[in-house]
């Protein structure tokens, strides 16, 4: 029995062709030439534009022209892109990424205030409603 290193080594390789010494009324010239494949690694990804994110941003939520801004400077990261100026795609694409980012947490914030204004203002017209009726019951028609 072979030792199991020994049979794996014969499965992961293919078998070779016996050595035959080539004969003499043939050249190397009569022979086929070998193709080198050289493999290169893989590019990296390009960097993202945020663009999708940019024109929501802009179409819906464009607190102080962050939205807009953001649009711009994803349509910059994405030309530096095609141009295959990949620095200054990453460059626009995280100035375009911080201003969603900047945009969208003043939106959180804001929406956060405006339910809180509304629930207050509910809340104080309903305690002036009530000390209204205190002071002036309603008696009904007379």
């Amino acid at each position: 029995p072979e030792p199991a290193g020994m049979e794996r080594s014969r499965l992961a390789a293919p078998a070779l062709p016996p050595y035959e010494p080539l004969p003499e009324e043939v050249g190397m010239e009569g022979l086929p030439r070998s193709t080198v494949v050289s493999v290169e690694p893989a590019p990296p990804p390009p960097p993202r534009d945020h663009l999708a994110w940019s024109l929501c941003t802009t179409l819906y939520s464009n607190v102080c022209c962050l939205g807009f801004l953001a649009l711009v400077f994803s349509v910059k990261s994405r030309d530096r892109k095609v141009l295959g100026d990949y620095s200054g795609a990453l460059s626009y694409g995280s100035t375009a990424k911080y201003l969603n980012i900047t945009a969208l947490l003043l939106n959180v914030f804001l929406f956060i205030l405006v339910i809180a204004l509304i629930a207050s203002g509910t809340i104080a017209i309903v305690n002036v409603f009530n000390h209204e009726q205190e002071h002036h019951p309603f008696v009904g028609p007379t």
